[in-house]
């Protein structure tokens, strides 16, 4: 089977910004926890929720060894039959 590949990335750096004040760790870095339980999660489900409108593409989640911290890898797939080409 012949296959063609092609990357997009969509990428979010995070940050948190304190007052001058504050010595760190105070918030037990509160803001990257809301990032792991509520907005990642949302988004992705939101992506997904998208994606679900085009049945022609085929959206599953890839593992490539990183922590799912760090990456989350979609995979979007479109199959062609024989009778498709045409």
């Amino acid at each position: 089977m012949y296959q063609e590949e092609e990357s997009f990335n969509l990428r979010f750096s995070l940050e948190a910004k304190f007052p001058d004040e504050y010595e760190g760790d105070e918030d037990e870095r509160a803001w990257l926890a809301q990032w792991e339980e509520k907005v990642k999660p949302d988004i992705v489900k939101s992506i997904f929720r998208t994606l679900e409108q085009y049945p022609d593409w085929v959206a599953r989640f890839r593992n490539r060894g990183m922590a799912a911290t760090d990456e989350i890898e979609i995979v979007l797939e479109k199959t062609y039959t024989d009778s498709s080409l045409n």
